[in-house]
């Protein structure tokens, strides 16, 4: 497959293209590749619930196909990378490993690698700009705000996903399923504590650890960032460049910092 679509589309191209959200085609890809991160989310956790064998199996074969559509992407993007080195041991690549990770060792009967899948919705973050162009954030704060709300669902999601892989088996009663696991996240996160459910295994204690860490780390750091800007911002004029859309900009500017187009201060 790899072959057949280098064949039509030069290494350059195809690289411009795994990383463009401006052109049709650019967005195209990208879009498309972000509802199959979705899908494979939603996938996941639909798996949690008690279905019939059948459609038991039609999700198997649904996953086995988005891990082969998504292993085909990483080697697209190792072989477009310049310095394979490093794009190798950068932080987006590790994320897309660990994604397909589950496929690449799939002929190793170990269970525990099956917990990787959950990371898959961690690819969004290459997205995340396109989906601020999608829904048309144009302001600084806005984008920052966008970020703080995708780390934070990213952090429930993926240590639901781990948490629920871990104390299921040991805990069916409390974590029967996805939504079992969400409420404990929220519920842990939010310090409210109820304790109904809590982890009895020492693998989910320590990732209710890290998920706590994860969130002291992250949310507060990001939401400095966005006290900052709204700071920031109120020095700042609201005219909104009718090139870009950008409306940030000094109180006496004349031309859009963003691209160069003469702004209407009124």
């Amino acid at each position: 497959m790899v072959l057949i679509i280098s064949s039509m589309l030069t290494r350059s191209q195809i690289g411009f293209y795994l990383e463009d959200i401006e052109t049709p085609i650019g967005r195209t890809v990208n879009l498309t590749l972000t509802g199959l991160i979705l899908l494979s989310s939603a996938s996941f956790i639909a798996e949690t619930y008690p279905l019939s064998q059948a459609v038991r199996i039609n999700f198997q074969t649904l996953d086995t196909v988005l891990l082969i559509v998504f292993a085909v992407e990483y080697l697209l993007r190792l072989w477009c990378a310049e310095d394979r080195v490093k794009f190798i041991f950068s932080f987006f690549s590790i994320i897309d490993l660990l994604a397909i990770l589950p496929f690449l060792l799939g002929f190793v009967n170990v269970s525990f690698i099956r917990i990787f899948r959950w990371f898959r919705i961690l690819r969004l973050i290459r997205f995340l700009e396109l989906k601020i162009s999608i829904f048309r954030i144009s302001s600084e704060d806005g984008v920052i705000f966008a970020r703080i709300l995708f780390t934070l669902l990213a952090i429930i999601f993926v240590y639901s996903g781990l948490i629920y892989q871990v104390e299921h088996p040991a805990n069916p009663e409390s974590f029967g399923t996805f939504l079992d696991a969400v409420y404990f996240s929220v519920v842990t996160m939010t310090t409210v504590g109820f304790g109904d459910v809590t982890p009895i295994s020492e693998s989910g204690r320590f990732l209710t650890i890290l998920m706590i860490l994860t969130g002291i780390a992250l949310i507060p750091w990001q939401l400095g960032d966005l006290i900052k800007q709204l700071v920031k911002s109120a020095n700042h004029g609201e005219a909104v460049c009718t090139g870009c859309g950008w409306s940030v900009h000094d109180a006496n500017a004349r031309f859009c910092k963003m691209c160069g187009s003469q702004l209407d201060n009124g």
